[in-house]
Order: structure tokens, then C-alpha cells, then sequence
């Protein structure tokens, strides 16, 4: 009952706050208008981060208080949200907002949950081998590669109306209950309002879409998915649970994998926005948006479930 109240306020404080932020948006031209790489014909408002971001900072206040946890969800997260913005505002002009103060920024943040003690400590290897544990570095490495990862795979997904939100939604519910299964509570009910949150914006940025999240949202969403991964299920993890977060997000890391190897390939610069995702592959195809956003998301939602059988064989 307790998990089922903090879905339905995260989920209202969300869907409550996005009208009155689409009119700001529209009023300050802070929109994102259509271009050649863009599936929408008309300008869409854009700040609909600040009302993921706000929806999670009040539930974790509500049902959370502080711990490492919800202190390195609000420093990072508040960070993200910060040049999130600014780059949404860059766009909204019609400019790009340079990439490296972001990867120096995204970089930074990776860092914060280390800080909080939440971090990839090691590695149990099987048949009895033992318990491995990582040198301080290596740690620290693993972590904010991970953290860092998906920040930008999330983003990354964020291209047609309902994706990121929907992809979130689902991973935030097999994180909690992997969580679940693993005994982190506190886990459970960060990724319990993450599941509420993207569900309320979901419903103002399914097909067509009146906000988008932009930059704002999608970062601050990947990275408390990958903390969450962190602190719920890479804790006391084995060489083959190790797989079961990399299943949860599986549809974001699968595309971004997709797409750089194609960038690659083609001798484009992997930070250079293109039409090579999954979602404007299956547009090319013929699905229309809530076809192609469909069909991912029942990849997804078989992604999910087979991290979830794997826990319960082999956790």
C-alpha cells in the first residue's frame, strides 16, 4: 500500500505541474522548433524537465527524508537539471550549446553518488571462488563509467513523442522490483517514484505530444536510473547478475551501442546528432510514431523481463 502511494503522488504532483509549465514555456519561447533531424512539425515546449525534476526532489522530501541516496539524487540531479536547461534555451535560439562544459558537467556528476559511499564495490566470482573486491580507482571507474553512460543513453532515446518516458517507466518498475527481490528498500521506493513521475509526464508527452522533457528531463532521468542500478542492484553483485541492470535498461543501451558503431563507421563524430536510432529506423520502415514507440516498448518490457527471470533463477 505504502509503494502504491508514493506512485499515485509522484504521479499527480507530475501531471499536475505540466500545464502550468507548457504555458511558461510558450510564453518565454522556450520551445523546440522542427527541423530536418526532427520528427514534430510544430514547436513543442520544452521544460518539461523541471516538472520530472520537481516531482522527484518533493516525493523524495515526502517519503525519503535524507540519505546518500536522495543527497546525491538532488546534488547531481540538480547539476544536470541546471545545464539541461541551459542547453534546452540554446536550442529554443536555434544554437547548440557546446559539448564539452557538458561532458566536463556530466563527468562531475558521475562522481556525486561516489561520494555518498553508492558505488560498484566488487564483484562475487562463482564456484566458490570468493568475493572480489575493487581497488579504490577501479571502483570509482566502473561507477562513474556507468553513471556517466546512462546520463547520455537516456537522452539519446529522447527523439519521438513518448519514448524516454515510457523506456523510464519501465525500467523504474523492474528496479523496483529487483530492488525488491534484493532487499533495498530505499532503492524500491526511489525507483517507485521515478516509475510515478515518468508516467505522469507520459501522459502529457505520449503521441502527440504537448512538452517534451528535453535535455533537463533525460539526463536527470538516466541518472537516477543509473543510481538506482547502483545502490539497488549492482550491490553484492556476482559475475552473472551482473547482467540483470544491463537488462533493465537494455533498450537504451542496446541503441546507443547501435548508433555509435554506426557513427563510427561512417566516419561521423559520435556526438553529432543523426537519424540512425532505433525509433528513426522503424519510422523509415513505415510505422508511424506510436507504432514504432510501441514496438520498443514491448522490447523493452522483454528486457525487463528477462532480468527479472534471471534474478529469480540464478539471485
Amino acid at each position: 500500500m505504502f509503494y502504491i502511494l508514493v506512485a499515485l503522488v509522484s504521479f499527480l504532483m507530475v501531471y499536475a505541474i505540466v500545464p502550468p509549465l507548457r504555458k511558461a514555456a510558450l510564453n518565454f519561447g522556450m520551445v523546440d522548433r522542427p527541423n530536418q533531424r526532427k520528427v514534430h512539425k510544430e514547436p513543442i515546449p520544452l521544460m518539461g524537465g523541471i516538472a520530472i525534476y520537481v516531482g522527484c526532489m518533493a516525493a523524495m522530501l515526502l517519503f525519503m527524508g535524507t540519505t546518500p541516496l536522495t543527497v546525491s539524487i538532488a546534488a547531481g540531479g540538480s547539476m544536470l537539471v541546471a545545464v539541461g536547461l541551459l542547453d534546452d534555451a540554446a536550442k529554443s535560439r536555434g544554437k547548440d550549446f557546446p559539448v564539452w562544459p557538458r561532458v566536463i558537467i556530466y563527468l562531475a556528476v558521475a562522481s556525486v553518488p561516489v561520494w555518498q559511499h553508492i558505488r560498484i564495490a566488487g564483484i562475487t566470482i562463482p564456484f566458490d571462488v570468493g568475493y572480489s573486491s575493487f581497488p579504490g580507482w577501479f571502483s570509482w571507474l566502473t561507477t562513474m563509467l556507468w553513471v556517466f553512460a546512462l546520463i547520455n543513453m537516456i537522452n539519446f532515446i529522447d527523439g519521438i513523442d513518448g519514448l524516454a518516458a515510457g523506456v523510464s517507466m519501465l525500467s523504474a518498475i523492474t528496479m523496483v522490483i529487483i530492488s525488491l527481490m534484493k532487499g533495498q528498500t530505499e532503492s524500491a521506493v526511489l525507483a517507485v517514484i521515478v516509475a510515478g513521475i515518468s508516467a505522469g509526464f507520459l501522459l502529457h508527452n505520449f503521441h502527440p505530444a504537448t512538452i517534451f522533457m528535453g535535455d533537463a528531463g533525460a539526463t536527470f532521468l538516466g541518472y537516477t536510473l543509473a543510481v538506482i542500478a547502483v545502490d539497488g542492484t549492482f550491490k553484492k553483485v556476482t559475475a552473472i547478475t551482473l547482467l540483470v541492470p544491463l537488462l533493465a535498461l537494455g533498450l537504451p543501451i542496446l541503441d546507443t551501442v547501435y548508433v555509435m558503431l554506426r557513427r563510427l563507421l561512417s566516419g561521423k563524430g559520435l556526438h553529432r546528432a543523426d537519424k540512425l536510432h532505433t525509433h528513426h529506423v522503424l519510422m523509415k520502415w513505415g510505422l508511424s510514431q506510436v507504432q514504432a514507440v510501441s514496438f520498443l516498448y514491448m522490447i523493452s518490457a522483454l528486457f525487463a523481463l528477462l532480468s527479472i527471470i534471471l534474478l529469480l533463477v540464478i539471485g
